[in-house]
């Protein structure tokens, strides 16, 4: 989802001012404009300064104003938050079972996961990422397949090996994932 919304954003902010500064440029150079374009001709403003004050001395327009612009501040840092926020999980929390807690590196989990996934059989390259909380903790594996191989027996593999293997070694009730099967291209062979 943040990634549409900031496709859709970065686009925006860029196609708008484009847009409007291309049929600027193309009225100035003498292209017959829209009746409700406010740019006439070559000489003529933008907004002459009867626009620019037509609603400066009316009880609403600086609160408005004010609104409207705190809104898009607002929603600026909403945006840039999501953006830089670290998505992947440093440590995970292992209960040790003395009401104390290990931390185990995120980064380390993942390792061993991705080398799991990337030894089963049929399986080209792997990538694993892990999300979520320290005391819940999510994996988001890709895993490219080979053209042989049934991508049905591959998930069943890595979750019955691979996931378990590492749920159980880190002490979680559960390790949920999101499994991402990609097959791998290759060249048609040719029957003789």
């Amino acid at each position: 989802m943040l990634r549409i919304v900031t496709r859709v954003l970065l686009g925006l902010a860029g196609l708008v001012p484009a847009v409007a500064g291309g049929a600027v440029l193309a009225v100035g150079l003498g292209a017959d404009a829209p009746s409700w374009w406010p740019h006439d001709g070559r000489k003529d403003v933008l907004l002459s300064d009867a626009d620019r004050t037509r609603w400066h001395d009316s009880g609403w327009w600086w609160p408005t104003v004010i609104a409207v612009l705190a809104l898009l501040v607002l929603l600026a840092l909403w945006w840039l938050t999501a953006v830089l926020r670290r998505h992947r999980l440093a440590e995970v929390l292992v209960d040790t079972g003395d009401g104390e807690g290990a931390l185990l590196r995120g980064r380390a989990l993942e390792g061993v996961l991705t080398t799991e996934a990337a030894e089963e059989d049929g399986v080209e390259r792997a990538h694993t990422r892990l999300t979520g909380r320290r005391d819940a903790p999510e994996a988001r594996i890709r895993l490219l397949l080979q053209p042989h191989v049934n991508p049905g027996d591959a998930l069943r593999t890595l979750t019955s090996q691979a996931l378990s293997r590492a749920r159980d070694s880190a002490g979680l009730a559960e390790l949920p994932a999101e499994v991402r099967l990609r097959g791998a291209r290759h060249r048609a062979e040719r029957v003789s």
